[in-house]
């Protein structure tokens, strides 16, 4: 049906809150995920209320940044009722796309918001083409592929739909044991819904096996020597991939994380700007992004990396054996909100010392080490080291600006 016509990719950064949404604007971020005080797939964040939503949207607007909203849980009747003012207000606070899994939902997007774009949420499990062409008929302006789906796959999917039909797919972040997360472990465990953001991720805990005639007697699941995690999965990082996914015809690369950390969404988002930006000025077949760029995605925490399925079934590779937590190499130290060219002012996170090598995290700029000179409290008092959480502090140094990360290595 379409022509592969080469787009620059867009970078799509999630944000639980405003301080996240400040974060994904500063490094990068071409457009700008969020979820209202309800009908989004993530509970935990704070998420935006419509006045916070409306002065979100103006700030992105000034800097040619879009912002989508999740409409993405699958409502009950009495949720429905609710939809159109909440869509109204969506329209009013002058969001550029809904994103939305429910065919009820979207019947009554176009009816209440009709100046808004649809994009159809991962949640639809969308995998053929013949799905794409139908949500196209129905007045969607992209999908959002499920992620169970191949490169291969893609691109088959953008050669059979129409050419101003975008593709959304996830590149970076956690990945669900389930079916583009259609999951009721979560539900019948803790009474907490998967499919309305609140899932408690059951997946990534450790089970053994209780027979029925030895009550509480616990016998493992032995897969190794750490013991059984049977539907713990790897996070996904296609950040050495750029080129593939250009060639597939994604024409929105999404970073998965509205529940993660500020720190997380600068980081992620900054990397894969540097990435995609290298990219673009060099656009060959055998674009890797340079080392420094790739190191970066390690410097938050993460669980250990891999393709998912964009490479066919990744049997080998997907799944943890082990404790699902984090690895975490690297401690936020602070955040600079001042600096006058040789003197900076931050914003405390983790406690370090007078004579500290610190390494400083920039938007767009490789990192680099400073060493803390001269250090003083916020009354100019000179201190050996700074040990209090969210203090402000000032040592000399020059080459940081404000907005800078500063971090340690652990």
């Amino acid at each position: 049906m379409s022509e592969l016509i080469f787009k620059r990719p867009e970078l799509l950064a999630p944000a639980g809150d405003r301080e996240r949404f400040d974060k994904a604007l500063e490094f990068g971020a071409d457009a700008i995920y969020v979820g209202g005080a309800e009908f989004g797939m993530r509970a935990a964040p704070s998420n935006f209320s419509f006045p916070e939503l409306a002065d979100a949207v103006e700030t992105a607007h000034k800097k040619g940044v879009k912002v989508y909203l999740t409409v993405n849980t699958v409502p009950n009747n009495d949720e429905i009722r609710r939809l159109p003012e909440f869509l109204r207000q969506a329209q009013d606070a002058k969001v550029d796309a809904l994103i939305i899994s429910d065919l009820g939902t979207m019947n009554i997007a176009k009816k209440y918001a009709p100046d808004v774009e649809i994009h159809i949420s991962t949640q639809a499990g969308i995998t053929n083409f013949e799905t794409a062409n139908v949500y196209y008929s129905l007045g969607a302006k992209r999908i959002v592929t499920a992620r169970e789906v191949s490169l291969k796959d893609i691109s088959e999917i953008r050669a059979n739909i129409p050419s101003d039909m975008d593709i959304e797919c996830f590149v970076h972040g956690a990945m669900c044991m389930s079916f583009s997360g259609r999951c009721l472990i979560s539900n019948y465990l803790t009474a907490r819904d998967a499919n309305k953001g609140d899932c408690a991720q059951p997946c990534r805990w450790k089970y053994h096996l209780m027979e029925e005639t030895r009550p509480g007697e616990y016998f493992p699941i032995f897969e190794d020597e750490h013991g059984s995690y049977l539907m713990n999965s790897r996070d996904m990082c296609m950040i050495e991939h750029i080129p593939e996914m250009v060639k597939a015809g994604i024409t929105s690369f999404k970073i998965e994380g509205r529940a993660k950390s500020a720190y997380y969404t600068a980081v992620i988002t900054n990397a894969y700007r540097a990435a995609i930006d290298g990219y673009l000025k060099n656009p060959s077949d055998d674009y890797v992004p340079e080392q420094w760029i790739i190191d970066e995605v390690r410097k938050v925490s993460y669980r250990e990396y891999c393709t998912g399925f964009y490479y066919e079934r990744p049997q080998d590779d997907a799944q943890m054996f082990y404790d699902g937590g984090y690895k975490r190499e690297w401690n936020v130290a602070a955040e600079i909100i001042a600096s006058d060219g040789k003197t900076v002012t931050g914003i405390l996170r983790n406690r370090f010392f007078d004579g500290d090598e610190l390494e400083v995290m920039q938007a767009g700029q490789k990192p680099f080490n400073i060493k803390v000179k001269n250090l003083t409290d916020e009354n100019g008092e000179r201190i050996d080291n700074a040990p209090h959480p969210m203090m402000k502090f000032s040592f000399d140094c020059k080459g940081v600006e404000s907005g800078a990360i500063l971090r340690k290595k652990l």
